[in-house]
């Protein structure tokens, strides 16, 4: 089997390399003040033998600028994190690019998702300016089925391959973290046949429990798992900063890779890294399986 290498976290390295205290903005404040450390980023993970570099797009939405007052940053924000995945791509010399596209609301708080007609026409207003840059969209911690839905709603107001993303329970993999069956989404999968179905951003226990119950389906099947001890209530609160989470001290490496291996062993095809895994675990896995 080929594997295909995601590349690792993007925000979450952005801010351990700016070396500031992180606010609601996130990875946006580093594309604001320091856009040559995205790139950097971007490079690291290529060089560690990524396949595809993900935009420093997650939190670009509308909502999220607007409690800092530069809403009317957002389309430039939005060109200037896939710019900076395309010219490292090109440097590089191959590769993909990944638009991301994260939850309209606020990651891991599904109840927090606008009605579907809104959010199809919040992820179609992202995918729209994405379309001109990116190889496909990454839509990503979709973490209910009618957030997943939304998503999936916007992006097809485009012609481009699509990737979903979902978060499960980190206690557990069998849940979406909205409580419902994570087999629940194969329906929408189904109904939009994207081109791969992930699991993303919980720990990588949970990523193991869910993996089984989605590779006998016909899409691609991906996992990349965060490296937090678990999502604490202090962060779902709208518009707090990452630096309530606390990140795990037994995932090295070495650690994550074995569980990629128990990953694969199930069936699963793309691989790589959220929240807390950087180009050191991406390197890692690149000798085991490229």
């Amino acid at each position: 089997m080929s594997i295909t290498l995601l590349d690792g976290g993007i925000g979450q390295e952005l801010v351990l390399r700016a070396r500031e205290k992180p606010t609601g903005l996130w990875s946006t404040r580093v594309l604001l003040d320091s856009p040559q450390l995205v790139r950097e980023v971007h490079d690291d993970y290529f060089a560690a033998g990524a396949d595809i570099a993900t935009a420093n797009s997650y939190a670009l939405h509308r909502d999220r600028l607007t409690r800092f007052g530069i809403e009317h940053k957002f389309a430039a924000l939005q060109r200037a994190a896939c710019q900076l995945a395309v010219d490292a791509r090109d440097a590089y010399g191959a590769g993909r690019v990944a638009g991301s596209i994260g939850p309209a609301g606020w990651s891991y708080r599904p109840d927090l998702a606008p009605p579907l007609e809104q959010a199809a026409e919040i992820y179609a207003e992202v995918a729209q300016i994405q379309a001109d840059y990116v190889d496909f969209l990454l839509l990503e911690t979709m973490s209910s089925v009618r957030e997943a839905r939304g998503a999936l709603m916007g992006s097809t107001t485009v012609k481009l391959p699509v990737w979903l993303a979902v978060s499960v329970n980190d206690a557990d993999g069998t849940k979406l973290r909205s409580g419902e069956p994570l087999t629940d989404i194969l329906a929408l999968v189904s109904e939009f046949n994207p081109q791969a179905l992930l699991v993303n951003c919980s720990v990588p226990e949970a990523v193991s429990q869910a993996l089984p119950l989605l590779v006998a389906n016909a899409v691609s099947v991906g996992a990349y798992a965060n490296g937090f001890t678990g999502i604490n209530k202090e962060f779902t609160r709208a518009g707090s900063a990452v630096d309530l989470l606390e990140a795990r001290e037994d995932l090295g490496p070495q650690a994550y890779a074995d569980f990629a291996v128990q990953w694969i062993s199930q069936g699963t095809e793309i691989v790589g890294g959220c929240c807390e895994v950087g180009p050191a675990h991406i390197r890692e896995l690149a000798r085991r399986f490229k």
